[in-house]
């Protein structure tokens, strides 16, 4: 059994030091267990049975009891910070069994040793502390201590540890850690939280009272409405108001808020929180005057016809002055208009509707005004913002005078649709119009709007009759086969009143329009699909138009060479039969509407021969042929003196002339020649090909496919040039047309050359041929009046025909030289 005692020494000791028996048993928490045999396994508590009159707690117990073999089992010693004794002071003494008769020294070492906090004495093995701890830097110290042997210094025991807890005491103040910037809120804000939410912590030690914080506002300026804390948890606490601001009285709010812990002495720290009032539409807007009056012309508008004013206590410019008007009965039909005048927050009443009254009428409006943002009103602390438990909003009164003037005329109805069918006789009853005035007994009707002159209008009783026949075709009848006419009403006010009426004349259509062509000239490629498409058009509507139906005259020289396909619909297809000699046909042709209206329209058909990709050109080359005018430049102008004629010279051709060396014969119609030529077969040489400049006569050239292969090179490397730079450069499309021509006539002329050369093998010199005569084989009826009075004698203009006679000569003569033939 082990027993814990004090000697006599010792406890001189401790009661000069001011500690009785009972506090020297409550400072001494550790029992020194003695080592026993294996058998004996009983412990008995001889000593510190109670301390102060108090039994051991459960812990006590359990530090005190436990026991294992061989070695020392301590406890934990408690410590006081801040305790306000003499140092050095002890806080407890060791023992162990296996020091009695023997020399022993006690050892300390660890956790607050080494600087000087603790100590022991290593003969007695009491424990020294030597200035005051403080628990919120350190709570708790663990020492080792060790017992030797001063004889054989040797170890008595194991090693042993034991630990001193520093207790708590309030010796710190709750200090704020989150307290928020200036807040601002209206002053109509309900009993509610406010955005002021602040935080505090007590670093003394956790889930005591010496910790626990309790906040309250400890002031106010100014002391109404009242603030209060709401805490929220441990550590945080909400601003909440009871009652309602008032801006009038106070702008800003200055709150303490404090913060105070539950120990013995309590501690306390505050903060202080700003909150700003904006001001918020407490005050209802109130007219200045309670009655207003007006006067207005009826049938006008009026922009600001009257104003009038409120005055409001809150603050200007904000949503809770700025007014809104509003209509509380007298607008019918909304007439008058309500407006607000930004600036000076006047109300303007208008007339944005003509209105007609009969007699001068008094028109009596009452108009209301409440401000933009909601009325909250504040009665017995409680703020109240629900419309229905508000007073009314302030009103007025407003009598407005409508002076009667001189009504125009009524039409009933002002627009009118009737319905006739075109091409019917003239004098016809169209429309009478129906009138209405008020004010006026005498009318006249007047004509307003008659674009087509094809109607009159009775200035009596307004009656409408047709004077002409109505062409629905007219460019006068819109998409929708409506002709309008307007008529006006002016009735002998002062001043006249006037009306006008509309009326839709409605067009049906019959077929007095036959089909036509689209396009009576066209050009066909012989070296294509020999087809061209035949597009009509029918100025009547459905059913009167197509689809049509095509065919050709009854004559068999034209159906041996063409056919038509499609004969039916929008479209017909021309198709020549037979291959033809190139040059320009007539094809009469039958086209049928729906209701069997036939017209005969005759096709003129170019037939030539298409390059590639040069078809384009060759229908340009068309549109540029039919201009006769003398022009300065030689773009496409074929006349070299300028005939003074309207027009020019007349639309007519000359038959070409074959250039085969053994017929002098001219060819005046292909058809009747039934001549038949093979695209593989050469092209026999004309004279027009060879002297004309025309692109589309040009185009009709045949080509000789076994000679000349670098100048068909050349040719193809001209198009594809000349249709890039199209592409690129519309403006200039006249010239590079020119500059083509003239590549163009250079390698016909090569060609040509070299056929007349193979033909004239055998000839050491050139010999002419005849190829036509004048006046021989021209289909014109009569030659066109020749008149050079405006150039008189000088004829110098010759010397200088431009580029391509340029380009002609050169060719020629170097031609003829290198064969030595004489022209």
């Amino acid at each position: 059994m082990i027993m814990i005692f004090v000697t006599a020494n010792e406890s001189a000791k401790f009661f000069g030091s001011g500690l009785t028996l009972t506090a020297l048993c409550c400072s001494l928490s550790v029992l020194h267990l003695g080592v026993y045999d294996k058998t004996e396994r009983q412990v008995s508590l001889a000593a510190l049975n109670e301390c102060h009159g108090r039994k051991l707690n459960a812990r006590s117990k359990q530090d005190l009891l436990v026991r294992t073999k061989r070695r020392w089992v301590l406890s934990t010693f408690e410590l006081q910070e801040e305790m306000d004794v003499e140092y050095p002071h002890i806080i407890s003494q060791m023992f162990n069994d296996k020091t009695r008769g023997r020399k022993s020294a006690f050892q300390i070492s660890g956790e607050g040793v080494e600087e000087g906090l603790f100590s022991i004495n290593e003969s007695s093995g009491v424990v020294f502390v030597h200035r005051r701890v403080d628990r919120e830097k350190k709570s708790m110290y663990h020492i080792e201590f060790d017992v030797w042997d001063r004889d054989d210094h040797k170890k008595l025991d194991r090693e042993l540890s034991f630990d001193v807890e520093v207790q708590d005491i309030n010796d710190n103040a709750p200090e704020f850690t989150k307290v928020p910037p200036p807040a601002t809120v209206l002053e109509n804000t309900k009993d509610e939280d406010l955005p002021l939410l602040l935080e505090a912590k007590d670093i003394d030690q956790p889930g005591t009272n010496n910790s626990k914080i309790a906040f309250s506002v400890k002031s106010q300026t100014p002391k109404e409405p009242k603030i209060e804390a709401y805490q929220v948890d441990d550590r945080t606490v909400q601003l909440k108001l009871k009652g309602c601001f008032n801006y009038d009285k106070a702008k800003q709010y200055k709150i303490t808020v404090e913060a105070k812990d539950h120990g013995e002495p309590q501690h306390s720290s505050s903060a202080v929180v700003t909150l700003n009032i904006k001001d918020a539409n407490n005050h209802p807007p109130v007219f200045k005057k309670r009655k207003y009056e007006a006067e207005a012309w009826e049938m006008k508008t009026y922009k600001n016809l009257l104003r009038f004013g409120v005055d409001d206590k809150d603050t200007p410019n904000t949503d809770g002055w700025r007014a809104k008007y509003f209509f509380i009965s007298g607008n019918k039909g909304e007439i008058f208009q309500l407006e607000t005048d930004t600036k000076t927050n006047e109300g303007i009443l208008s007339i944005m509707k003509e209105t007609n009254y009969e007699i001068t009428t008094f028109v009596n409006l009452r108009i209301g005004v409440e401000n933009i943002q909601p009325l909250c009103i504040c009665k017995d602390d409680k703020l109240t913002c629900n419309a229905s438990s508000l007073p009314p909003p302030d009103s007025i009164n407003i009598t407005v005078r409508m002076i009667d003037t001189n009504d125009p005329p009524e039409f009933k109805p002002p627009t009118a649709d009737i319905y006739v069918k075109e091409e019917t006789e003239p004098g016809v009853l169209l429309f009478t119009p129906t009138v209405h005035d008020v004010d006026s007994s005498s009318i006249r009707f007047e004509l307003s709007d008659d674009k087509a002159d094809w109607v009159s209008v009775d200035e009596k009783t307004g009656q409408i009759i047709s004077t002409k026949k109505m062409d629905r075709e007219s460019p006068y009848v819109d998409s929708n086969g409506v002709y309008k006419v307007v008529i006006a009403a002016v009735d002998n006010g002062e001043p006249p009143g006037t009306s006008k009426c509309t009326v839709n004349i409605h067009l049906s259509d019959v077929n007095d329009n036959v089909p036509m062509l689209v396009n009576n000239s066209l050009i066909m490629c012989g070296n294509g699909d020999n087809k061209v498409i035949v597009s009509v058009q029918d100025a009547d509507g459905d059913p009167f138009s197509g689809p049509f139906s095509f065919s050709l005259v009854d004559d068999e020289t034209v159906k041996q060479h063409w056919k038509l396909d499609p004969a039916y619909g929008d479209q017909g297809g021309l198709v020549m039969v037979k291959a033809l000699p190139y040059g320009n046909y007539s094809v009469p042709l039958l086209i049928k509407d729906q209701q069997s209206q036939i017209s005969q329209e005759t096709l003129d058909v170019v037939l030539c021969e298409c390059e590639d990709n040069v078809l384009l050109l060759v229908l340009e080359c068309e549109k540029v042929k039919t201009t006769f005018e003398y022009m300065d430049k030689d773009e496409g102008n074929q006349t070299l003196i300028k005939y003074n004629q309207e027009g020019g010279g007349a639309d007519c051709k000359a038959e070409p002339t074959l250039l085969t060396p053994t017929s002098t014969f001219i060819v005046t119609d292909g058809i009747k020649q039934s001549y038949i030529m093979k695209k593989s077969e050469m092209s026999p040489v004309t004279y027009e090909e060879v002297f004309s400049t025309d692109v589309n006569t040009v185009s009709k050239s045949l080509i000789n496919h076994n000679s000349h292969v670098m100048s068909l090179h050349r040719e193809r490397d001209s198009h594809r040039n000349l249709e890039e730079h199209l592409r690129s450069n519309s403006s200039n499309y006249q010239r590079s047309l020119s500059l083509w021509s003239e590549q163009r006539l250079e390698g016909q002329i090569d060609r040509k050359l070299c056929v007349i050369n193979s033909n004239q093998a055998d000839h050491t010199a050139y010999q002419p041929f005849s190829y036509a005569y004048e006046g021989q084989g021209s289909r014109c009826q009569s030659l066109d009046e020749l008149s050079l009075d405006n150039l008189g004698d000088d004829l110098q203009f010759l010397d200088n025909l431009g580029p391509r006679f340029t380009v002609l000569g050169r060719i020629c003569h170097q031609t003829m030289q290198g064969k030595d033939t004489q022209l």
